[in-house]
């Protein structure tokens, strides 16, 4: 490629052939489309038939009240599936709208969408890359890909290609990648690629591709609403051949499998889910948790693995100075985090807390140094790279002011930081006279220092121990200089200072958060971008890993893959199954690791707040971006965003979504055991040749009114106290163990066997059968009132638990009963329902009645859970 750029028409051309440089983006699913998939549970189908039946049969309120059931279930879930499609248009955001280009010789502004290979683009500080590109010349150039890599302090970049050819994004020094921000100094690129074939694109379009795995609560309704479904079918073919056997007549067996459909389907289920969806949501939110997917609430219930980001999630994604070592074997400690200037040197000598030698390099380390850190009308104002802001973090707690150090020391000549040079220098005005200061890494500033084999050896010696330790160590030096001699040519004999180790510190909270996490028997991981050492000091400061853990790196996940593909089906799952940490790990590394652990049984939870997290955040069983620090991709990608990036309320979080679980199981137990004490009631009264106990509308009303307001206040429960000591549900744990199976039939038979007694009896005794289903209706209700109290734990003792813990259950048995009281008193109401009022005496003997269900299931409580 020529200096003068592309031709015109050769960029034309090449814009032909490539297409424009643009992301993907996926047709949006319309709400009616969405509406409509809401009509493919087997519930709908049966109801649907029943309705059918019931207009053919002539029932036309039966039939409609049915139809308003379908209406009313149609409404739920629209609104959980449109917010995914707005992923792949954040992520094209990322992507600037004009870039700087040379076409023809010319400078010329151009939409970025116009961008193709082989245009000369001209980047300065600031600029955001807008395809990936091969640098060609570049000055002092430093870029911030922590969006791609995770990586927190700003790349080096160099013209020169490296020794070694590497895939590794990171270790790319003569390439830039659509989406990253230069930080520093300026270049010029050669576009190698555009659109969906950068890395940018490829991380787009793995966005844009449908999340398969459903959130476990999902899978369990649908198996619950299938087998359910069959079962009723099957009842309802026996009886029709039990009654068609008799000789009944044939409008009355399909009346009878309208109203044993009605029965056994649990209308107000869905109803009952959302609301203890929604209420979970709401108590996330309290605790700075904003669901973005409602079915997210219970899925982070059920997650069995965190795969956590490192940078800005575990950490505060602040580089701060940690350790000091002195040429003179001084060793200080530095408190503090961040950019918070609060903090303390604490010498860890017995000798002296004063150290000339400490003071010259803090300055030495200020004064070369192209960051910002001052006061500015009582605010602080930081901007530049981390590395330097560390340095005047450091300087401030030492009591040195920047703008005052730079005045008592004038700057005579400098050398900006370059990542070819590895270091910066800049000769300063003494008292003493000019002095030369040098920092950078190690291996440079020791070559131009004045040091014996044995000086160094042992300055080598403090680096490993210190790199050991996950700190990033630089070196300082300096020496007295002339001014008027050029100061690249006296960058020899200098007198090395020392050492200084800074690190992202932890956010204080993390380790506890990570502690909980294991007590919920959930394991935690560490997927980052930084060097294997930093990643597992962290991770063993945070207990994810022991002293004997190693890191795996993307390296090893390449091999792992190569492994895979050679016919070794279990090397990656091996490899991932021996570790919890993750380091220089690319973002497609980072997704093939979350779909792994999906493939080996983990449901799995990723945080992550950056544009390398979010295919990962897309298609794990439940992502989790931070709100303050995220980006909008990780923000659109997540199922969850954490507003404060507290990796604390992660596990507030899961305490949540394990009660909403809860609560939603405790509200199936009562609507199945409810309808199959009426299916119950039905078998027998078939089998003894009696009426049809209830009519289809009644039971509606049943199941709707009077049980649809408790089982409602039932989702409300708080927590019973055990939930972060549990482990996590097994995904393919059916909602009926074995235990709920035992109750439900335990209850079911005792609320059936006794309503058909009370109903057998009335029609014994010559009472109206209308008058004989008026009672047995009454006492289903009261039943229902009964057994929503044992509802409210499946081991713990009823009276255990307070009233005043959930004051809407009272609420709501106080209304269920009233409401069918006021409705048998209504005229019209009770007409429809074939209602009428009942004495006072007959009621309470109905309520001891029902009073039997509770000492029933108390037994079984004691019984099992003795």
């Amino acid at each position: 490629m020529e200096e003068l750029g592309l031709t015109r028409t050769e960029a034309l051309a090449r814009l032909e052939q490539f297409g424009p440089n643009e992301l993907p983006q996926r047709a949006e699913q319309s709400l009616i489309s969405i509406a409509l998939s809401q009509f493919k549970s087997p519930f709908i189908y049966v109801l649907l038939a029943a309705s059918v039946v019931s207009l053919a049969l002539g029932q036309t309120v039966n039939a409609l009240f049915i139809f308003f059931v379908l209406l009313l279930n149609a409404l739920i879930g629209t609104i959980q599936e449109h917010s995914a499609e707005k992923s792949a248009a954040a992520l094209r955001k990322m992507v600037p709208q004009f870039a700087n280009v040379i076409r023809d010789g010319i400078n010329l502004r151009v939409e970025v969408n116009q961008l193709v290979p082989g245009d000369l683009v001209m980047l300065v500080s600031g600029d955001r890359v807008g395809a990936d590109m091969q640098l060609v010349r570049c000055l002092d150039l430093l870029v911030d890909e922590s969006l791609l890599t995770g990586e927190s302090v700003a790349a080096e970049k160099s013209a020169k290609a490296p020794e070694q050819p590497t895939e590794s994004l990171a270790e790319q020094r003569d390439r830039l990648f659509a989406g990253t921000i230069v930080t520093h100094g300026r270049a010029y690129g050669e576009v190698t690629a555009t659109g969906l074939q950068t890395q940018l694109g490829q991380i787009a379009e793995g966005i844009t591709q449908e999340q398969t795995a459903k959130p476990p609560l999902i899978k369990r309704i649908e198996a619950f609403t299938l087998r359910i479904s069959v079962a009723v079918l099957i009842v309802i073919a026996l009886l029709f051949i039990v009654t068609l056997s008799r000789g009944e007549p044939l409008a009355q067996v399909f009346l009878m499998g309208v109203a044993l459909a009605v029965s056994a389907i649990p209308e107000g289920l869905p109803a009952a889910i959302t609301v203890a969806l929604a209420i979970g949501m709401r108590r996330m939110a309290k605790a700075q948790v904003i669901v973005r997917r409602l079915i997210a609430v219970e899925s982070l219930g059920s997650c069995t693995y965190i795969a956590s980001d490192k940078t800005g999630t575990l950490t505060v994604n602040e580089l701060t100075v940690r350790e000091i070592w002195l040429s003179n074997e001084s060793r200080y400690r530095v408190t503090g985090e961040g950019l918070d200037e609060h903090g303390e040197i604490e010498s860890l000598d017995a000798n002296s807390d004063e150290n000339e030698q400490l003071r010259a390099l803090i300055e030495c380390a200020s004064l070369t140094n192209e960051a910002e850190y001052r006061q500015v009308e009582g605010e602080r104002i930081a901007n530049g790279d981390g590395v330097d802001l560390a340095f005047l973090v450091l300087a401030a707690k030492f009591g040195i002011e920047q703008v005052e150090l730079h005045h008592r020391h004038a700057e005579v000549q400098s050398i900006p930081y370059e990542s070819e040079r590895g270091f910066s220098a800049s000769l300063n005005q003494y008292p003493s006279g000019p002095r030369l200061m040098v920092k950078g890494s190690l291996e440079h500033v020791l070559a131009m220092c004045q040091a014996s084999e044995a000086e160094q050896l042992e300055i080598q010696q403090q680096l490993i121990e210190m790199a050991s330790r996950g700190l990033r160590v630089l070196a300082c030096a300096s020496v007295a200089a002339q001014a008027d001699v050029d100061i690249e040519e006296q960058l020899n004999g200098l007198e090395f200072l020392g050492l200084v180790g800074m690190i992202d510190p932890l956010r204080p909270e993390s380790a506890d958060a990570v502690a909980q996490c294991r007590a919920a028997h959930i394991e935690v991981a560490m997927i980052t971008g930084d060097h294997p050492q930093t990643a597992l000091a962290i991770a063993r400061e945070l207990k994810i890993a022991d002293q004997t853990s190693e890191a795996v790196t993307g390296s090893q996940i390449a091999a792992a893959i190569v492994q895979v593909e050679s016919g070794d089906s279990g090397a990656l799952s091996r490899l991932i199954a021996s570790t919890r940490v993750f380091a220089r790990i690319e973002p497609t590394q980072k997704l093939q690791i979350v779909q792994q652990l999906i493939d080996d049984g983990e449901f799995v939870a990723v945080t992550g707040d950056g544009v390398n997290d979010a295919p990962a955040l897309h298609n794990a069983h439940v992502g989790i971006a931070m709100g303050k620090r995220g980006t909008d991709v990780a923000r659109e990608s997540s199922d969850l965003i954490i507003t404060d990036d507290n990796f604390a309320s992660i596990v507030e979080g899961i305490k949540q979504g394990r009660i909403v679980y809860n609560n939603i199981r405790k509200v199936i137990f009562l609507l199945i055991s409810t309808g199959a004490a009426e299916i119950f009631l039905f078998i027998l009264s078939v089998l003894f040749g009696l009426p049809i106990p209830l009519f289809p509308i009644q039971l509606l009303w049943l199941n709707l009114v009077t049980n649809g307001i408790q089982d409602v206040a039932l989702a409300f429960e708080p927590a019973e106290g055990d939930e972060l000591q549990r482990r996590p549900r097994p995904p393919k744990e059916p909602i009926f163990n074995r235990l709920m199976v035992e109750r439900v039939l335990i209850n079911a038979f005792v609320m059936g066997g006794l309503a058909f007694l009370v109903f057998a009896w009335q029609i014994e005794n010559g009472v109206s059968v209308e008058s004989a289903r008026n009672i047995t209706l009454l006492l289903m209700v009261l039943f229902e009132n009964v057994h929503v109290l044992n509802s409210r734990s499946e081991t713990r003792s009823l009276f255990r638990i307070s009233l005043l813990s959930n004051p809407l259950l009272i609420f709501g048995m106080l209304a269920a009963q009233s409401i069918h009281i006021i409705a048998m008193q209504t005229p019209g109401i009770s007409t429809l329902l074939d209602l009428e009022p009942v004495s006072f005496a007959t009621w309470g003997t109905l309520l001891s009645i029902a009073l039997v269900l509770i000492v029933v299931d108390e037994l079984h409580k004691l019984v099992k859970h003795r």
